[in-house]
């Protein structure tokens, strides 16, 4: 049963590129702040390492955990399955660390509708432009344009989710962004008072989808 002392759930979503897993992980580098690890099975991009970023599994494992009914939420995201196992978030929560998802809307819905009896947190995060956005996907590991124009197109579908979030927040300084996210999680979890201008999010979400 869930106490005062638990930890609580916060989501980071955004649409590919925007920066959501570095934000993850400098929130991680805080005390009692940790990463969940997703299942998933797309191949590990060079820098990554198994159990650490990700539990790297196929496609067959995958369905196998989904038929045991383990995942607290799993999609496909470009083509590819995502996935979050419960035990081992709900084992952090109960040791009262507050638990990190760096995962996207769909992912974020069904967290949502489980109604677990923990605090939830959401924030969506958006680049500052499209033009910075384009630069970012073209410098990752996919100098693909073909791959870069998909994530692109994905963008505007992925956008419209804001209005679901709690928070949203612009990333267009790296440490300034995570400031300002971890800024608003200590006031609710405080329950004191938050610096958050709607409007200028709303204008801003306009701008990029004109």
């Amino acid at each position: 049963m869930p106490t005062n002392s638990d930890g609580v759930m916060i989501i980071l979503s955004s649409p590919s590129g925007a920066g959501k897993t570095s934000l993850v992980r400098l929130l991680s580098e805080k005390k009692n702040f940790e990463i969940s690890i997703s299942h998933t099975t797309r191949k590990p991009r060079p820098s990554e390492i198994q159990d650490k970023d990700y539990y790297f599994v196929n496609e067959k494992e995958f369905k196998n955990l989904i038929q045991e009914e383990e995942f607290l939420e799993y999609a496909k995201v470009f083509n590819n399955f995502y996935g979050t196992t419960k035990t081992p978030v709900i084992d952090k929560l109960s040791k009262g660390k507050n638990v990190l998802f760096d995962i996207d809307w769909q992912g974020a819905d069904q967290i949502k509708n489980k109604k677990l009896n923990y605090k939830l947190i959401t924030f969506f995060i958006l680049p500052p432009s499209k033009k910075v956005l384009f630069e970012r996907l073209s410098n990752r590991d996919m100098k693909d344009k073909l791959i870069v124009a998909e994530r692109m197109k994905q963008f505007s579908h992925d956008v419209l989710h804001w209005i679901n979030y709690d928070y949203v927040v612009i990333n267009d300084d790296l440490e300034k962004c995570h400031s300002k996210i971890y800024d608003f999680i200590l006031a609710e979890i405080n329950n004191t008072p938050k610096n958050y201008n709607s409007e200028f999010i709303k204008k801003h979400v306009e701008e990029l989808t004109s």
